[in-house]
């Protein structure tokens, strides 16, 4: 079956075939829909939302609801994220499974309701304190609104850890045709860790406080050990790669203008490809090495070069390629033109 819908709606369609049960949030700009999707669905299908009274409630709410087991969800934009960032390294320092999706909006401060990826680092780096990482997906369209949704759950419930579900204004509003999935996920066993005041579970304790500093440091050297082990769950894709001579390279919808540009450079005889991760942590680190290797790259975002770093960060070393930016903020957007503008006087700069 298939439906035309919003993307942020199709989060919703995602968190219910995933089999969330419980929604805590704050409306939003430009994430509204996501909260409004779930008010609607939710009751009807015996799950539970609840409106927070700000971001840092809604947070606490899914600290406790994923202590029981439950599968939990929020989601925001912007300043709702920050206050929401001391929270999720608490989910993470208790290995602690939920779903945050950001709609990112310009900033800093108050900002725009416009579109911006300016949020990769607090996403990618972890923006609350401590030594945490939290699985991040980026989709780039409706139908990976929902079905990255998906993944995020099942990710979040493999490794007991906070997943992020990073995109932004334009693919929050955006409207496309969505493959409703064809069947939920199956119940995950939390009996092991969750505290839900059963017999099974009256040994489990949730936890992130370690008084004494060696047990702190081994704490944190066991979650360091599990974010290694992510590895292996990093995805991404390629398009007209195989011969390319410069390779393009974005996520969310920055990786949408990327691959018109890479068609309108292909159309001018410019052997030109795109990289787009769908994971930004774990980074797909490997797969960027081997598609980049002797290519120019050239980063196409919404930021102030926040990917543009990690993507030098994880090149290869020992085989040095040219990185240049072409970038907007502030809401704006990157237009085609300008990418392909700057696509070529990269490649012209080999001949110089």
């Amino acid at each position: 079956m298939r439906k035309f819908i919003k993307g942020n709606e199709a989060v919703i369609v995602g968190a219910l075939y995933a089999g969330c049960e419980t929604y805590f949030g704050y409306p939003i700009t430009p994430a509204s829909e996501i909260a409004h999707s779930a008010a609607l669905l939710f009751p009807q299908r015996g799950k539970v939302f609840l409106q927070a009274e700000c971001e840092t409630g809604a947070i606490n709410m899914i600290y406790g609801s994923a202590s029981s087991g439950k599968m939990s969800m929020t989601a925001s934009s912007g300043p709702g994220m920050s206050l929401m960032c001391e929270g999720i390294s608490y989910l993470a320092g208790a290995q602690l499974p939920a779903v945050i999706v950001n709609v990112q909006r310009a900033g800093p401060g108050l900002g725009n309701i416009g579109p911006e990826q300016g949020d990769y680092n607090q996403a990618v780096k972890g923006g609350g304190h401590g030594n945490y990482k939290a699985i991040v997906l980026a989709p780039s369209s409706v139908q990976e609104m929902c079905d990255l949704t998906i993944k995020a759950f099942e990710l979040a419930y493999k490794y007991r850890n906070p997943a992020i579900v990073l995109t932004d204004a334009v693919l929050g509003q955006v409207m496309e045709s969505l493959d409703i999935p064809d069947k939920e996920l199956t119940p995950p066993t939390v009996s092991d860790w969750a505290v839900q005041a059963s017999k099974e579970t009256r040994n489990n304790l949730i936890c992130s406080i370690y008084l004494q500093n060696d047990l702190q440091e081994k704490h944190n050297w066991l979650l360091d050990a599990k974010y290694a082990s992510m590895d292996v769950d990093t995805a991404s894709k390629n398009y007209l790669t195989d011969d390319a001579e410069i390779i393009l390279t974005g996520y969310g919808s920055s990786a949408r203008i990327a691959r018109s540009a890479v068609d309108a450079l292909r159309a001018e005889g410019i052997k030109a490809g795109l990289f787009r991760p769908i994971t930004l942590f774990p980074f797909p680190e490997k797969e960027l090495q081997k598609v980049s290797k002797g290519k120019k790259i050239l980063v196409v975002e919404l930021s102030n070069g926040q990917y543009r770093d990690d993507v030098i960060l994880h090149l290869d070393r020992k085989n040095y390629v040219p990185v240049e930016l072409v970038n907007r903020m502030g809401g704006m957007l990157v237009t085609t033109e300008a990418v392909v503008t700057a696509a070529k006087k990269l490649m012209e700069a080999d001949n110089d």
